[in-house]
C-alpha cells in the first residue's frame, strides 16, 4: 500500500512502541471527580490563553507527549531534568529540541492544580490532558483521555536511543515494530502522520533526504518532487539555524482513535508510580 509522504518524514522522530499496558484498566474518565472536581476547568483555563499567546504550544506539547509515551510509557519521565551526573531522557540529543512552550504550560497547570488540590493530580495526567485540549483548540479532533496515571520513578537517557528512531530507519522496520506492538498499519500511519499535523518536523531530521541525497540524485527519489522542492525552500538555511522546521499537512480522521490508544501505553498506576510535586524532579524519598 502507498504510505503518505507525511509518514515518511515522521520516521525521523517517532519510536517503535512499547506494549499496551493492562494498567490502563485502572484508569477512568472521572478519576478526579471527588479529589479534584475542578481539574478539567483548571486545565482549560490554563491551556487556552497559553495557546493564544504562544501558537506553537499545541505542536510542542504534542511532541513532548509522544516522546514521553514512546519511551517507557506515558509517565512524564521525559520531563525529569538531569541531576548529579545522572542523564535522564531529557539529556538525549533527540529531546534537546523539545520546546519550552510545552514545559511552560505544564508548569502553569501544575502550579494551579497544586493550589486547588495538593498532591492529587499527576504530571502525566496533566501532559495527556493538555495535549488533548490543545489539539482540539487548534481544530483537531476531540478524543477521550482516561485519567489516573502515576508519574514514573525512572528516566534514563539510554532508553531513548533504543526507543526513538532516527531519519535512517527503514519503513519495513517501522512497520514491523508497530504491528508487533498491536497497531495496524492504518493506525500507525494515522498516528505518525497526525502527530505532526499540528506542527512541524525539524529540518535537520530529514535534510539528508532533500539535500545531497546521493551521487546521482540531489533528493530521495521516493519523495514527491514538488513537495521535496518546497521542503528545500523552507529548509534552505537549516545548517545555520538548527531549530528551523517545516510545518505539516491536515490531520488524518483516524488520528483521534490512534491517540486514545497511544495515551494508555505503559501507564503506571497504584504503587508503580507517584504524584510528583515538581513535574521536573522525582519526589524526595523520606
Amino acid at each position: 500500500m502507498a504510505i503518505p509522504l507525511l509518514f515518511l518524514l515522521m520516521l525521523s522522530s517517532i519510536s517503535s512502541m512499547i506494549p499496551v499496558s493492562h494498567s490502563h484498566s485502572h484508569l477512568s474518565l472521572d478519576y478526579y471527580a471527588k479529589t479534584c472536581p475542578d481539574f478539567q476547568r483548571i486545565m482549560q483555563e490554563i491551556v487556552t490563553p497559553k495557546q493564544i499567546s504562544s501558537p506553537t504550544t499545541a505542536a510542542a506539547t504534542l511532541r513532548v507527549f509522544f516522546h514521553d509515551c514512546m519511551v517507557d510509557g506515558c509517565d512524564a519521565s521525559v520531563l525529569i531534568k538531569p541531576t548529579n551526573g545522572h542523564n535522564t531522557e531529557m539529556s538525549q540529543d533527540i529531546n534537546h529540541s523539545l520546546s519550552g512552550d510545552s514545559y511552560d504550560v505544564i508548569v502553569r497547570a501544575k502550579t494551579a492544580l497544586e493550589i486547588a488540590c495538593p498532591n492529587v493530580v499527576s504530571c502525566s495526567d496533566i501532559l495527556a490532558t493538555a495535549t488533548r485540549h490543545l489539539i482540539k483548540q487548534v481544530g483537531g479532533p476531540y478524543y477521550q483521555v482516561l485519567l489516573g496515571r502515576k508519574d514514573g520513578f525512572v528516566s534514563n537517557m539510554s532508553h531513548v536511543e533504543e526507543s526513538l528512531t532516527r531519519s535512517n530507519t527503514t519503513m519495513d522496520k517501522m512497520i514491523a515494530a508497530f504491528t508487533k506492538k498491536g497497531f495496524t498499519i492504518r493506525e500507525m500511519v494515522a498516528l505518525l502522520g497526525g502527530g505532526h499535523t499540528l506542527g512541524f518536523v525539524h529540518c535537520v531530521e530529514f535534510a539528508p533526504r532533500i539535500f545531497n541525497f546521493s551521487a546521482t540524485s540531489e533528493i530521495d527519489p521516493s519523495l514527491n518532487p514538488g513537495f521535496a522542492a518546497r521542503l528545500r525552500q523552507l529548509c534552505a538555511n537549516y545548517k545555520t539555524n538548527p531549530d528551523m522546521a517545516a510545518f505539516m499537512d491536515p490531520m488524518s480522521p483516524d488520528f483521534a482513535r490512534a491517540m486514545e490508544k497511544v495515551s494508555v501505553l505503559g501507564v503506571k498506576t497504584g504503587r508503580r508510580g507517584e504524584v510528583r510535586t515538581d513535574c521536573f524532579a522525582f519526589n524526595t524519598k523520606a
